[in-house]
């Protein structure tokens, strides 16, 4: 029986983690939930049975063949190294093993191909990275992507289960703890991560440097910004692509439509097209508003909408542990 340690299991991720491991035919190993010294002891059910929460000290000695991480850049960085040290195959969510050049970036669909035998710990990416790459990439094979803008409309599930609480008690008008540096109700906010010499923000950076080292290109150009707004359901991107060479969007509409996990939901007439509110739950990224930019050659814009704590966060995670386990 496979050991698999959830790290990170009372969070907000940590819980869709669990759903998606139940889901995704992970039901008969040896669960090990782990969880912040304050959590110890407390039970989670996961598969229907209970399990009490360990330390990370303790998880490290059962040697679990996968642990998956879901509790922030400091506890991966601490701890993800004890784990590959005994034999464990590490999946990190955070960002702070993204950019190593010897640890794979990897989302299954696309460069799963990266990861060798060797590979002690594999980076999730960011999540609005993980939809824009899984649009651009059958594009970037057949057309080859000179360029990208987008802009990010993400949800507030992004930033965690307080920022969750702040937009929950602004619209009911209740007291709050502040995420937040301003009312996210009835607001949006151009603001993710924090703010970097350029002028970005870390969440624009993770964008720029995560597709080029996922599409494993390092020539293409990425503008990006990032807004937050007052919605739970998943993570939307305004996407303008600028190609080396004229397209058929017709081809497009057919590249997208075979790329496994993507949905294209592209009918404006009946007006079908991508929403967080009806990508919620669902692992598949979802594509719409596909027209050519006719301000400029050679260039198409479309919208790309996803769940982030699926596909953006949990899924992806867990369709790694499945290429580990094969």
């Amino acid at each position: 029986m496979k050991k698999i340690a959830l790290v990170g299991a009372t969070g907000l991720v940590g819980t869709i983690m669990m759903k998606v491991l139940e889901e995704r035919g992970f039901q008969n190993i040896d669960f090990i939930p782990v969880a912040s010294e304050k959590s110890i002891g407390k039970k989670v059910v996961y598969c229907g049975k209970e399990y009490s929460i360990v330390s990370v000290t303790d998880a490290v000695a059962l040697r679990p063949d996968i642990a998956i991480f879901s509790a922030g850049g400091s506890t991966s960085l601490k701890h993800a190294p004890e784990f590959a040290a005994v034999g464990t195959v590490v999946i990190d969510n955070s960002s702070a093993w993204r950019m190593f050049d010897y640890i794979p970036l990897v989302v299954p669909q696309i460069n799963g191909d990266v990861i060798r035998p060797t590979d002690k710990i594999i980076a999730n990416p960011n999540c609005s990275t993980i939809q824009l790459v899984m649009a651009l990439a059958p594009l970037h094979q057949k057309y080859k992507i000179k360029r990208i803008v987008v802009s990010t409309y993400q949800s507030v599930t992004g930033t965690g289960v307080k920022a969750v609480e702040q937009l929950k008690c602004e619209r009911a008008g209740t007291p709050h703890e502040k995420v937040y540096p301003h009312q996210i109700d009835l607001n949006v906010l151009p603001h993710g991560g924090t703010f970097e010499p350029d002028g970005n923000t870390t969440e624009e950076t993770k964008l720029i440097n995560e597709t080029r080292k996922i599409l494993r290109d390092e020539t293409i150009q990425v503008s990006a910004t990032v807004v937050r707004v007052p919605v739970f359901g998943g993570h939307s991107e305004s996407v303008n692509i600028e190609f080396y060479e004229d397209f058929d969007i017709k081809t497009v509409h057919e590249l997208l439509s075979n790329m496994e996990g993507v949905t294209v939901q592209d009918n404006p007439s009946e007006n079908l097209y991508p929403m967080p509110l009806t990508a919620e739950g669902k692992d598949d990224v979802f594509v719409g508003r596909i027209r050519r930019d006719c301000s400029q050659s050679n260039t198409l814009n479309m919208w790309i909408v996803s769940d982030n704590l699926r596909k953006g966060a949990a899924t992806n995670a867990v369709e790694i542990a499945q290429m580990i386990l094969k």
